[in-house]
């Protein structure tokens, strides 16, 4: 019997099997650098851009994006790194929330207003119309709308950690102004694309979903600057990149691609997992399903294991804007989505998944399982 331990929440969920078990390594934790350090050095060199000081005068208008709480991040890093590179400019800190709703505040992001020292904070609300503003169409279609803080601004500064997306390629970079803060009927406009088989983790110059939000973000904010960090398996921030919005965001896409790929045979049955907050609801884990959609075979279950404390999500977006345009064209025709969770049965039934009540009964029959923790960050790779 092989004995299978994943994380749970703030513990995990154990079962033993008479299957084949095949893991996806993750690499060994390697000490990851200071994260103010690791800033200082990318602000000291920005890539394809002046220095962040010699951008901005005194009595500008600067709005500092950081993400909201779906994100592990250094924010209180990065808005220290920023400030002490400008001069006494109003800034404005914006919490890109994107289609996830207001992030409830500075305390949730592990920041204080005295520390931030902004002029003014706004937690975006991408269905405010009142504070958003049309500046454009990109060449796709996608209508640019936006928080009046990105055209009202001298210099927009974009915050994130580059990791794997699962169909705009990356994480961080230009997302951080659109779709983060965007009108919620703009962004997902902009993630139709992600039906297109260009739109897959890794993919950065051919994906039409990036291609397509970054040239929103320009229109958008076509005076900005970048801070990003880049992750690795562990979401260990062990790089920094800063300078123009393309060129750095993919200079630092370029250093996390070998960490994050892996490769693995194809299996009738994958079971994923990965750590808080991407398994914090459905809406969230399905990011565990993409990414291992290249190794299922016809006919066979993603077991995803997530407690998902806050939920499925919005009923009629996980089921049809992530699992209707966003996994059924990765997924082979004929599969099965289970999920194993601290959800009732009734709460998950009307999602795409199947309710399961453990680990055990959701692999039971299986004669081969691939086990894939930290799924989210994985892009994966198919062997022949």
């Amino acid at each position: 019997m092989a004995r299978i331990e994943l994380p749970f929440g703030h513990g995990t969920v154990v079962a033993e099997t008479a299957a084949t078990v095949a893991t996806v390594a993750v690499p060994p934790r390697v000490e990851a650098p200071p994260i103010d350090a690791l800033c200082d050095r990318a602000l000291d060199a920005p890539i394809g851009s002046a220095r962040l000081e010699d951008r901005v005068r005194a009595g500008d208008r600067v709005t500092l994006i950081v993400s909201d709480a779906t994100r592990d991040e250094p924010r209180a890093a990065f808005v220290a790194a920023v400030r002490a590179r400008l001069p006494a400019v109003r800034l404005t800190l914006a919490i890109a929330t994107g289609t996830h709703g207001r992030a409830g505040g500075l305390a949730t992001l592990g920041l204080d207003a005295r520390t931030v020292g902004a002029d003014a904070v706004i937690d975006h609300d991408g269905h405010d119309d009142d504070a958003l503003v049309t500046v454009g169409t990109t060449t796709r279609g996608t209508p640019v709308q936006v928080h009046r803080v990105c055209v009202d601004a001298d210099l927009v500064i974009a915050t994130g950690v580059i990791r794997a997306h699962y169909f705009a390629g990356f994480g961080a970079g230009a997302k951080a102004i659109f779709p983060g803060l965007a009108s919620s009927r703009a962004a997902r406009i902009n993630h139709l694309w992600k039906r297109d088989p260009a739109a897959r983790a890794g993919a950065v110059d051919d994906n039409p979903c990036r291609l397509d939000l970054e040239e929103a973000a320009r229109l958008a904010a076509p005076r900005s600057f970048l801070l990003d960090g880049v992750a690795d398996r562990h979401d260990q921030v062990r790089a920094a990149v800063a300078g123009d919005l393309d060129a750095a965001f993919r200079a630092g896409a370029a250093i996390a691609a070998p960490w994050l790929t892996a490769s693995a045979r194809r299996s009738r049955c994958i079971v994923v997992a990965d750590r808080a907050p991407v398994t914090r609801s459905l809406y969230q884990a399905s990011k565990c399903v993409a990414a291992v959609a290249p190794w299922l075979v016809d006919g066979g279950r993603i077991v995803v294991v997530a407690p998902c404390e806050d939920g499925l999500g919005p009923l009629d977006v996980v089921n049809r804007g992530i699992y209707e345009l966003g996994l059924v064209p990765r997924l082979p025709v004929h599969h099965e989505i289970v999920l194993v969770s601290s959800l009732a049965s009734t709460t998950v039934a009307p999602s795409y998944a199947r309710w399961a009540g453990s680990l055990a009964d959701a692999i039971d029959g299986a004669e081969e399982l691939l086990v894939v923790p930290l799924a989210s960050k994985v892009i994966a790779h198919a062997l022949a």
